[in-house]
């Protein structure tokens, strides 16, 4: 298998996790997805949380698998900017999938539990990594034959910003809106990334010489 195919897995990954995002509910009677947060879906305790379990099962490991490739494929990019931004969202990545993993939100716990303050942590890192990544990428992928990619970065950062600034500002009443920006944005941009992949475009786009993805 080409390298090139693995950016598939970018797509499945967003596509498992939107499925987790829209279908869960269905097994949390009284879920509010403007007020409440995605992990509340798959809090420990959650009655949702074996459905969206199952519906999030190819998010972590195919996001890995897409964002693995994509680092790879930097090998022969020139542009350093670029390349540190792609490996430092793939470290947001693997932060992300441990982290979560190892500390899933308690339901019905306060923020005081301990679980739920390391869930929290796990949160800050992820957002500084993506918007320090997205920036990188921004910046360093203006400089190619194509900007689209940097577009994507600075529409995937506007949203990130703004969830982050909508959560600590606006009503609780729409946490979960402003929520969903933040997390939605991060998974977009791998599927981005791995399309990207895909279609051959960081060959063309980068100035990368004698390689066959």
């Amino acid at each position: 298998m080409k390298l090139s195919r693995l950016g598939l897995f970018g797509v499945i990954s967003l596509l498992s996790y939107a499925a987790m995002v829209v279908f869960s509910p269905l097994a949390y009677p009284g879920y509010d997805w403007l007020s409440m947060a995605v992990s509340d879906l798959s809090a420990v305790g959650a009655p949702s949380a074996a459905l969206a379990s199952r519906l999030n099962a190819l998010f972590a490991p195919c996001g890995i698998v897409s964002i693995m490739a994509v680092c790879v494929s930097m090998e022969h990019v020139k542009e350093r900017l670029l390349r540190l931004g792609v490996y430092l969202f793939c470290a947001m990545e693997w932060v992300c999938t441990v982290g979560y993993e190892l500390f899933p939100w308690v339901a019905g716990a306060d923020g005081a539990d301990p679980q739920n303050i390391m869930h929290l942590l796990v949160t800050v890192l992820v957002v500084i990594f993506s918007i320090a990544s997205l920036v990188l990428i921004a910046l360093g992928a203006r400089k190619g034959a194509h900007h689209v990619l940097s577009v994507w970065a600075v529409l995937c950062l506007a949203l990130m910003l703004l969830g982050a600034v909508g959560t600590g500002v606006m009503p609780k009443a729409v946490f979960g809106l402003f929520e969903r920006f933040s997390t939605f944005a991060a998974v977009i941009f791998n599927a981005v990334l791995g399309g990207y992949l895909f279609i051959g475009n960081f060959d063309r786009d980068f100035g990368r010489e004698g390689y066959d993805p």
